[in-house]
């Protein structure tokens, strides 16, 4: 049905112009403003048609302006060529324009260059916003970790417009920020009271976000209830069981998705992969390693080579382990942390040091922290001092690599077992970083090793200071004094350990001195 020309809004603002009510400088900006966009563009497609020659001039520079703003968008890199542009469109009255201030709020919160902050001003000048706008501005808040502005900005939204599904998936990401599920409890039931509990997006974003706070169960009926799942659904629940430690459940999800003829990604097979290295099931790998083969596109993706290497490293199949890193065509520094890791921890430490040479002789890949820490715990099993403390100093000296607590504690560790306590001890002392009671007491168990009683007892004292209660450092010390026949110190350890209520660990536990390493 055509409309009448008092409907039309290009006869009406044409009418306030006529009489003196706006100017034409502002008359597309009232365009946008004024009326619905699907009358809008039928009133302008009618108005075109008769364009008198001053009008149809207006038109050309009005888009010419507008392109010659949007163009500048595409070569801003920094906030201050972002209050350039925003200048130019003050200038040029287009401050107000929708898009070209969606343009502006998008890039502060979207760009890793971008202030939210000056994107929360702009978003305070503007008159009209639509719902893209509040749903960047609720992204701009997520992706700076500010939750809780987040949750306010999304309640004056509902004020004036409605939330959508984009307004939900953000949201609901944004929810893994705060420190309980209430919030996205509130969210679920907001996505079904308007008509979003259908959408895959939303869905998904919700099964991933109740995995996050553990509760797996309505993970699941979510999951269930979904009539259209995608792979993205499948990867969300396998990924919610891994994260609740469930992985038989993860193991279980992830047949079931091979029987209903999904084709599993790279995602998919990472995180079923991870769920056979924590449960220790390395045929369940085989056969997902038996798949990978048969796809030719599979075969190039390193990230699931990496964790089939994990896995089988952690499983204890070191020489499939390998088989797997030799065959890789492309590899990156994680392939080299992983088999040099998995090595030294099944102490084939002098196959460690081999792939570790290896990379930095051929510089194959630029080392990292973790590939040192690999090195040194692979010296720490073979006794390689002199070679501990070269790879030591490599950090630093040549790759720049500042040593954290793993790296202190695998060289304390190293010289500990080799009998160099003194040494131990000095390194200790002169850390950049505070020490832990971890290292204190791998150096703790050195000494009862060697039977240094002197230093142990310098060492007792300072982890008493660190963690005064700790049951496995008085049996340590007890055992110290009875190595060298100090029984009147061994009953006195015992009678404090009875006077502070330390109770002995229980039947089955140990200490071991080695320094843990995690990947």
């Amino acid at each position: 049905m055509g409309l009448s020309r008092a409907q039309s809004p290009v006869f009406v603002i044409r009418r306030l112009r006529a009489w003196g009510i706006i100017t034409q400088s502002t008359f597309m900006r009232t365009l946008f403003l004024t009326f619905p966009k699907q009358l809008l563009w039928r009133s302008i497609k009618m108005h075109f048609s008769f364009l008198s020659p001053a009008e149809a001039h207006s038109k050309h520079a009005f888009e010419k302006t507008e392109q010659s703003l949007l163009s500048h968008f595409d070569s801003c890199a920094t906030m201050r060529g972002l209050t350039s542009i925003h200048a130019q469109m003050i200038k040029s009255g287009f401050d107000q324009h929708v898009f070209v201030a969606a343009r502006l709020v998008s890039f502060c919160c979207v760009s890793i260059h971008g202030s939210v902050d000056y994107a929360v001003s702009l978003f305070n000048s503007l008159k009209w916003r639509d719902g893209f706008m509040w749903n960047t501005m609720i992204r701009g808040f997520g992706r700076m970790n500010r939750a809780h502005e987040a949750v306010l900005f999304y309640q004056k939204m509902r004020e004036e417009k409605d939330p959508d599904s984009f307004t939900f998936c953000f949201l609901i990401r944004i929810s893994s920020q705060l420190s309980e599920v209430g919030f996205g409890k509130q969210l679920h039931c907001s996505v079904l009271k308007h008509g979003s509990g259908f959408n895959n997006y939303v869905c998904n974003n919700m099964v991933h976000m109740y995995a996050m706070f553990k509760d797996i169960k309505a993970a699941q009926m979510v999951f269930d209830e979904m009539t259209d799942r995608d792979l993205i659904s499948w990867n969300a629940i396998i990924d919610g069981y891994v994260n609740c430690g469930e992985y038989k459940e993860a193991l279980r999800m992830f047949s079931r998705l091979m029987r209903d003829g999904f084709i599993p990604d790279e995602v998919t097979l990472v995180v079923a992969l991870s769920a056979c290295t924590e449960l220790g099931a390395p045929d369940f790998g085989r056969w997902i390693h038996f798949n990978i083969d048969n796809s030719l596109k599979l075969q190039k993706t390193v990230s699931i080579f990496n964790s089939l290497i994990h896995m089988y490293t952690k499983c204890g199949a070191i020489d499939t382990a390998i088989e797997v890193f030799n065959k890789m065509t492309n590899r990156n520094i994680v392939s080299w942390n992983t088999i040099i890791l998995g090595l030294a921890m099944h102490g084939q430490a002098t196959k460690a040091l081999r792939f570790f040479d290896d990379l930095l002789e051929n510089r194959l890949e630029e080392p990292d922290g973790i590939t040192f820490l690999g090195a040194l715990s692979a010296c720490t099993h073979t006794g390689q001092v002199d070679e501990g403390r070269r790879y030591f100093e490599l950090m630093e000296a040549n790759y720049g690599l500042s040593p954290n607590i793993k790296h202190f504690g695998c060289m304390v560790d190293l010289l500990g077992k080799s009998g160099h306590l003194r040494e131990a001890y000095n390194l200790i002392k002169t850390m950049p970083i505070e020490c832990n009671a971890v290292v204190w007491r791998t150096l703790l168990g050195a000494c009862m090793m060697h039977g240094d009683v002197e230093l142990g007892e310098k060492v007792s004292w300072h982890l008493k200071k660190v963690e005064p209660d700790h049951s496995g450092d008085f049996v340590l010390c007890s055992h110290m004094y009875a190595s060298v026949g100090r029984w009147n110190d061994v009953l006195e350890v015992r009678g404090q350990m009875k006077q502070m209520q330390v109770q002995k660990p229980e039947h089955g536990n140990s200490f071991t001195s080695v320094f843990a390493i995690t990947n």
